[in-house]
């Protein structure tokens, strides 16, 4: 009889789960609570835009970046210069750090030619360098009780011929998506997930899981049974947390969370350097 061997899957911390903190602060409360490596978002700190600064870090910390989250978020606008930029600049950063991923998100319909030809020229990139470029789901901004269609081609990246996608619950939570469904329907499509959780009210609150209406351990129980071998980044804001000790707390639970609902690795994979 055949014995069933579950993937081994690496619990990341999202460094956007403690901004305004700085990349550096990511990775000594990583290591505090037993991460496995993390996710680098793109920000104006300079360390998370250094490969020199980053490689010190993970020497330091003996924790691996596991995917770096690109600047093509509204507060990153001024980061790296065009669009095309910043997709370019984060593949060139994660392939310097070791990592798998480039996190993107979809573009914004004011964003012109770049927008038009997102898909096209994200398959481009994935294709001339191996990297992987995860697209994230977003969710519909809604202004009046009606719907501002703000990125192209759409906030849901399921129907969409992106190679690789990024799952957040936060924003699924927004949008009304079932999570569960969409990470079936994503198949090996789906690369990298955001670990959190949220409520249909239209506040984009990244909450720690359980604690919104998301469909989390159900997901994460089909993603084991599946075998799926992407990367869980955490991505859960402790910005209301009362104090460092409180942060810590919200982190340690979501990664005991995951650990309970996915048999993951609890060994780091060596760090590059």
């Amino acid at each position: 009889m055949e014995v069933h061997s579950p993937a081994k899957v690496p619990v990341t911390l999202s460094s956007a789960s403690v901004y305004p903190l700085t990349v550096h602060d990511a990775f000594a409360i990583a290591k505090d609570v037993g991460y496995d490596g993390l996710e680098v978002l793109i920000t104006g700190n300079a360390a998370s835009q250094s490969a020199t600064a980053l490689r010190a870090l993970m020497d330091k910390y003996q924790l691996p970046i596991m995917a770096i989250h690109a600047p093509t978020l509204l507060l990153t606008q001024q980061v790296w210069g065009s669009a095309w930029a910043k997709i370019e600049r984060s593949v060139i950063l994660a392939q310097a750090v070791g990592a798998s991923v480039v996190v993107a998100h979809p573009p914004f319909r004011w964003q012109g030619s770049y927008a038009e030809e997102f898909a096209e020229g994200v398959h481009r990139i994935t294709e001339s360098t191996g990297m992987k470029i995860a697209v994230e789901n977003m969710y519909p901004w809604r202004a009046r009780g009606r719907e501002a269609k703000m990125y192209l081609p759409h906030w849901n990246p399921v129907p969409q011929s992106y190679q690789h996608v990024t799952w957040d619950f936060s924003h699924a939570a927004i949008a009304n998506m079932d999570s569960r469904q969409a990470m079936e329907d994503l198949g090996t499509r789906l690369a990298h997930v955001h670990l959190c959780d949220g409520l249909d009210n239209g506040k984009d609150e990244h909450l720690v899981p359980g604690l919104g209406t998301q469909r989390v351990s159900e997901s994460l129980q089909y993603l084991h049974e599946s075998d799926w071998e992407g990367v869980i980044a955490v991505e859960v804001s402790t910005r209301k947390a009362k104090n460092a000790g409180q942060k810590e707390e919200w982190l340690g639970n979501t990664l005991q969370f995951a650990r309970e609902h996915f048999n993951v690795s609890k060994d780091p994979k060596p760090v590059a350097k």
